[in-house]
């Protein structure tokens, strides 16, 4: 009963396979093999125009690259207090720009206000060096409490960006998560909501490490060969990324794993709504689970051989824990089965 993050999952048979079947024979390096560029297409056709993607190891590369990528002195970078952008990669956004601060724009439920936003831009005026020059936007969808940004939401801060000349990155490290929640196809919840580059994660859904950095318009990315390069995430045998993307996106796989991420998300948090033990903080968007639980009852379930982290409770909600209670996160994965979802939901009563 790993309810510990998507993270812990392995990889899905189809990706393995893949990848055992390019690891024999030679293949052009750095990117420039038949599987990278066939990979490379499967993203172009994904969100219905030419883009420029840039394979990577991890999320925290693409993120801090993506920031690299629209860096200026001074720059500020708007995102959530609660994202992994801003709580979560030890500085490496910062690291790698050679100083850029991330300014944190609160609300509710994981979600930037759009209010808030307008407010944090108007701190940094044009005439006021010292303190800096706002250059980008990031939002997380899905966000790092399992909600979700619906287009509308997108639309209001990609709009504000605009007015502000600010570029909209969104960390989709759960990007097939969201997608599938809100029934969108990529380009409807990206290219048509404003947004201009994607940290488009696999390795939470079923990839063994795979993550892309895809720029919508590829004007943008004209510096991102250099970038990755000096930042060390120019893999010499980049095929193995690309070979994980092209089994995870080929036939729907990515979308069809992260349905039933969701749906067992779904079932626990049923489950759990229904016990007289556990209480839902919030309703899941995604397949990350927020209960309170009873602490008697959280380490029963730990005894039984459950695997979640407590959490710290976000300041939105006026959701106010007894002594005997603990916040809780629970993460489903393409790997959760049933009978784990239905032997948690018994323990916890």
């Amino acid at each position: 009963m790993n309810f510990k993050s998507d993270n812990c999952a392995g990889a899905h048979p189809k990706i393995t396979e893949n990848l055992a079947a390019n690891a024999s024979g030679f293949a052009a390096s750095y990117g420039a093999s038949d599987v990278d560029r066939r990979a490379e297409e499967m993203f172009c056709d994904l969100f219905g125009r030419q883009v420029a993607v840039f394979f990577v190891g991890t999320g925290t590369a693409a993120n801090a690259l993506a920031m690299t990528a629209v860096n200026r002195p001074g720059g500020v970078v708007f995102c959530h207090p609660q994202a992994h952008i801003f709580e979560d990669e030890c500085g490496a956004p910062e690291y790698f720009t050679g100083g850029a601060r991330l300014a944190g724009v609160d609300g509710a439920f994981g979600r930037m206000d759009p209010d808030g936003l307008v407010e944090a831009i108007g701190r940094h005026p044009a005439d006021f060096v010292h303190n800096g020059q706002p250059m980008a936007v990031s939002i997380t969808q899905s966000t790092e409490i399992g909600t979700l940004y619906a287009p509308g939401d997108i639309d209001a801060i990609s709009t504000i960006g605009r007015k502000n000349g600010l570029p909209l990155h969104m960390d989709g490290a759960r990007f097939a998560n969201a997608l599938v929640a809100l029934d969108l196809t990529p380009a409807a919840m990206t290219v048509e909501r404003g947004v201009d580059i994607v940290s488009f994660g696999g390795t939470k859904n079923g990839c063994w490490c795979a993550e892309a950095l895809v720029f919508l318009d590829p004007d943008m990315a004209a510096d991102v060969p250099f970038l990755r390069k000096r930042a060390a995430h120019l893999f010499s045998k980049s095929r193995f990324i690309a070979a994980q993307f092209e089994a995870y996106l080929a036939d729907g796989l990515w979308l069809e794993l992260a349905r039933h991420s969701n749906a067992m998300a779904t079932a626990l948090a049923e489950g759990l709504a229904a016990s007289s033990n556990c209480r839902l903080a919030w309703q899941p968007e995604a397949n990350e689970v927020f209960p309170v639980i009873k602490r008697q009852t959280a380490a029963r379930l730990v005894d039984a051989g459950a695997e979640f982290h407590e959490w710290p409770m976000p300041s939105f909600g006026g959701e106010k824990l007894g002594d005997d209670e603990m916040l809780c996160r629970l993460v489903t994965s393409f790997a959760t089965t049933e009978e784990d979802v239905a032997r948690f939901c018994e323990i916890a009563g």
